[in-house]
């Protein structure tokens, strides 16, 4: 099977599109029943973003539209849910238990497709998790470690006008043993809401090695959305 994606869509999303909910919603005030989960694989539900790529020279706006489909995909052993993007590539996420999974890539030239676990909905303030991967720059192996923190847990946060509480902030970075943090920088930061998922992601990495320049500065929020 391939899989397509948007090469500077979050990385984490930023990439990351992450999605939770099961009644018809706005973006408006909003409780967070403990049940509610942050992934919401209702056909039918919308998610409206607004995306700033600020990682050339001339900053560029645009807005997309994701839509839970009624289909699901096996991807190494689990079950994932499919989501469509307005301009034509595809989301796979799953969750389960409270670890939540998606099926994507690095921006850019690190471009192999990998499994990450991205949020853990029952995690503690401070509480860390890590993945190593490998990819390829300049035909040559490089390892990289994924390290994400929960940074804050519960708390409430206004996007577009839209005011979301019960939020989950996490915070993740990017490293490798084979190239030096002066060459390598990384600044990610996800804001996950109850029933919506993701609502806000800003996504910076800078690499700077073996040749290889890349340069990823995107901020996406959430406009709208119709949760079925």
């Amino acid at each position: 099977m391939k899989y397509t994606m948007k090469p500077n869509i979050l990385f984490l999303c930023c990439s990351i599109i992450v999605f939770a909910g099961c009644s018809k919603s706005k973006n408006n005030i909003n409780t967070t029943p403990a049940q509610e989960t942050y992934l919401n694989t209702t056909s039918g539900s919308t998610w409206t973003y607004h995306e700033i790529d600020s990682s050339g020279a001339t900053p560029s706006n645009s807005d997309f539209t994701v839509t839970s489909t009624s289909e699901d995909t096996t991807i190494s052993t689990k079950s994932y849910h499919i989501y469509h993007y307005s301009y034509g590539s595809n989301e796979y996420l799953n969750i389960t238990g409270n670890s939540y999974y998606h099926f994507d890539s690095i921006p850019g030239v690190l471009g192999e497709i990998f499994e990450r676990l991205y949020l853990k909905d029952d995690a503690a303030i401070g509480a860390n998790w890590k993945q190593n991967i490998s990819v390829t720059v300049s035909s040559i192996p490089i390892p990289l470690t994924i390290s994400n923190t929960i940074a804050e847990k519960g708390i409430s946060r206004t996007v577009n006008g839209g005011n979301y509480t019960g939020v989950i902030h996490v915070i993740t970075s990017i490293s490798s043993t084979a190239i030096p943090s002066a060459f390598l920088t990384s600044n990610i930061d996800s804001y996950y809401a109850p029933k919506y998922g993701l609502i806000e992601n800003t996504t910076k990495i800078h690499l700077n090695y073996l040749g290889v320049t890349q340069n990823v500065n995107i901020e996406t929020k959430l406009q709208s959305s119709v949760l079925k």
